[in-house]
């Protein structure tokens, strides 16, 4: 009897932990995934977004952090900032200096007249000059970043690399959504759910974004290494409310939260090992599409509510 029921404690438990990786095994995995745009990190009442190509804006290309020497520190002058410079004046000032203290060893030795002394600086002024010379043509290259011009001129830093480009995200503007539009969601949602049954990459890439195909290959991929797949049949939207809609440069994008039904298992060897093959089940989700205006919708992005 404790053998039995340790089996059974073990097998209550093993159900707790992969119910929900089965209960959510359907077209988007149970996570948050895809891009919405400039919208796509801004808060909403579904989860955020966990998988996406679009980086969070504290990682966009911006102004990099000030190295060591930039915003005026001591020494941030452009000698600290020009590696160049710091070898082209080291290279004078070594010759002349080693030049000055070993080249005339005899005049330190002996005691060189005011001659040797007039040669001397004269040798001094001349590396000065040539190091002043060399400095004033590299001001003068550096003249246009320094005023703001555009170009690449205009992206080299302070530290004496190159900026990336600051990414413009155009201003969304609001749109409408209209009735036929509420009716391609459906239809998308339907069809997305039913190609991810099938594991028809070809029909989910005419369907949704090369972002979320590539999450939904990635995803089967996961299923068949371990040998199971994930059946959904007879998806049908049972309420659809659309709560966003904006328009980004040519790009309109349209988020719906969506409650539906559908017969969602997994099995493997044709055996089901989760889910229930005749029972449906509901789920509710915010779905993101997205068209170039005038395009056909594309799903963008999924989020859990």
């Amino acid at each position: 009897m404790k053998t039995i029921r340790a089996l059974l404690a073990i097998l209550f438990f093993a159900a707790l932990l992969l119910a929900p990786a089965l209960a959510e095994a359907r077209a988007g995995g149970g996570s948050s995934t895809g891009s919405r745009g400039g919208q796509t990190f801004q808060s909403t009442p579904a989860k955020p977004i966990e998988r996406s190509i679009t980086q969070p804006p504290s990682q966009q290309a911006g102004v990099p952090a000030p190295g060591p020497l930039a915003g005026g520190a001591p020494g941030g002058g452009m000698m600290g900032r020009s590696p160049f410079m710091n070898g082209l004046l080291g290279g004078f000032l070594g010759a002349g200096l080693f030049g000055m203290l070993f080249g005339h060893s005899s005049w330190a030795a002996e005691g060189a007249g005011a001659a040797g002394m007039l040669g001397l600086f004269l040798q001094f002024a001349l590396i000065a000059g040539l190091a002043w010379l060399a400095l004033a043509l590299f001001r003068r290259r550096m003249a246009p970043a320094g005023a703001g011009a555009t170009g690449d001129a205009a992206q080299l830093g302070y530290g004496g690399g190159v900026l990336p480009q600051v990414q413009q995200t155009p201003e969304p503007r609001a749109a409408e959504v209209a009735d036929r539009d509420r009716e391609a969601f459906g239809v998308l949602l339907t069809g997305i759910q039913r190609a991810w049954s099938e594991g028809d990459l070809k029909q989910l890439a005419r369907l949704a974004t090369p972002e979320m195909v590539s999450y939904f290959a990635e995803d089967l991929a996961d299923a068949a290494s371990r040998g199971v797949r994930n059946v959904v049949k007879d998806a049908a939207l049972l309420k659809g409310d659309v709560v966003d809609s904006w328009i980004e440069g040519d790009r309109h994008y349209a988020t719906a939260v969506m409650t539906w039904r559908a017969i969602d298992y997994v099995e493997r060897d044709g055996a089901v090992i989760g889910g229930d093959a005749k029972e449906p089940v509901e789920a509710t989700e915010a779905w993101t599409f997205m068209r170039v205006q005038g395009g056909n919708w594309l799903l963008s992005a999924i989020q859990q509510v």
